[in-house]
């Protein structure tokens, strides 16, 4: 009976050092794979991460390129702006126009993406029917634009 418990003892130790182990080597592969403000991460550039540090946004690395207000290159009208984010970009097909939270976290880490304009960018953000939110990235002010204006786009998606 005790030679029973011994080896029981043994397996059960056994065991539980498998399990640590594991769990060790899993949580400093996590942390090891997570990207920081301006590196490269998903088809993007990474401009936040939240305080866990598991997640954050990454912009595009370029403004979206075409044009749906009077012809001008990476300008586009609010309507516009929703459908050029939305595209399928660097593999990956969840990009979406930045809301006016996201879009102020941009501003404030626009030194870690390049190609960052001083100008305006839209938000998904919505004023009313007419109107929706954008940014001045050259102050930084927020502001309520009506749709139909220009502006730019950089596409933004979760990790």
């Amino acid at each position: 009976m005790k030679r029973d418990t011994k080896a029981s003892c043994t397996r059960l130790w056994i065991i539980l050092m498998l399990t640590c182990l594991s769990t060790l080597s899993t949580t400093a592969l996590a942390s090891a794979a997570m990207p920081n403000i301006g590196e490269s991460y998903g088809g993007g550039v990474v401009f936040y991460v939240d305080g866990t540090g598991q997640h954050g946004l990454i912009a595009a690395k370029t403004d979206m390129p075409g044009h749906s207000f009077k012809k001008e290159e990476f300008f586009f009208n609010w309507y516009g702006a929703k459908d050029a984010a939305n595209a399928f970009v660097e593999g990956f097909s969840d990009w979406m126009l930045p809301n006016r939270e996201q879009l102020h976290k941009l501003y404030i880490s626009r030194g870690a993406v390049a190609g960052m304009a001083t100008t305006v960018y839209w938000s998904a953000s919505e004023s009313d029917a007419e109107s929706a939110w954008a940014e001045n990235f050259a102050s930084g002010e927020q502001l309520v634009g009506n749709k139909t204006n220009g502006s730019r786009v950089r596409a933004v998606r979760l990790f």
